[in-house]
């Protein structure tokens, strides 16, 4: 598979990765067609094998990579902190605009004195639509992890990134379709809305693996700020979501998903 990428022009196999992983997020949404409810245990064992994916994904196809770029010893782990927190401070800085959101139009109607009628948010769809503008906005570093990852013609790393992305996307999508289809979205509209969280991703891939192009000395610098950012969004968004009704069956997931990962990086590798 490396040898066979390796023959095309890096910057569009690191965008075409990126968007396979993000079309992920919409094939995870299937099941939405054959079943009527997915079990809430199912669905948090998908998430922490998500979570035990991405961890691998990031520690040992962005951290270590960002380590031995920015050289051994004290000066690359020192590139790794400072990066790492860099990614993580970003997206908490841009997680602060969520709740403030401004959500105007939904299917709860209310009376007006005119007696005309004014559609508002109900507060439980109101909170959907927050979770759905987080993930979007989370899928842009994943998608910039992506290409990254490939930026510096290391496809192996690039891949085994959008591999561990995309199988995290899966149940990230039925996670976002979901709560839609129980506010009463048609099906369809519910995975069309949850494909569409991922479409960022490419466009992520495609700004992460330019940066790198264009700025090879701060390769280790962007490494590290993806798996910092990754970091984030797996301890703040897939972690807590995957503990709601089975923490120790997520916690056995997630060391799975890690393994598995970890077993895929090194072959790939």
């Amino acid at each position: 598979m490396v040898a066979y990428l390796s023959q095309f022009n890096i910057i569009w196999v690191g965008v075409f990765a990126s968007l396979a992983a993000g079309l992920a997020t919409g094939l995870g949404c299937l099941p939405l067609f054959f079943v009527k409810e997915v079990p809430k245990k199912l669905l948090d064992a998908l998430l922490g094998a998500a979570a035990g994916v991405m961890l691998a994904a990031t520690s040992f196809s962005l951290i270590v990579p960002a380590i031995e770029a920015g050289g051994h010893g004290i000066k690359g782990a020192s590139i790794a902190i400072v990066g790492i927190l860099a990614g993580g401070i970003f997206l908490d800085v841009v997680d602060q605009f969520f709740p403030s959101t401004n959500l105007q139009v939904g299917p709860v109607a209310e009376s007006k004195k005119d007696g005309s009628r004014l559609l508002v948010m109900s507060p439980s769809l109101r909170r959907v639509w927050i979770f759905i503008l987080a993930i979007t906005i989370h899928n842009f570093p994943e998608g910039m992890a992506v290409g990254v990852g490939f930026g510096d013609g290391q496809i192996a790393n690039g891949l085994t990134l959008a591999i561990g992305i995309g199988l995290q996307n899966m149940p990230e999508g039925l996670a976002i379709a979901l709560p839609l289809v129980r506010e009463g979205f048609p099906r369809w509209k519910a995975f069309l809305i949850a494909l569409a969280t991922g479409l960022v991703e490419p466009i992520g891939g495609l700004l992460g693996i330019g940066l790198v192009q264009i700025a090879r000395p701060l390769l280790p610098y962007t490494l590290a700020f993806a798996a910092g950012a990754m970091l984030f969004v797996i301890a703040y968004e897939i972690i807590p979501e995957s503990q709601n009704s089975s923490s120790k069956l997520a916690t056995h997931a997630l060391l799975i998903g890690f393994v598995v990962m970890m077993f895929l990086d090194v072959v790939l590798g």
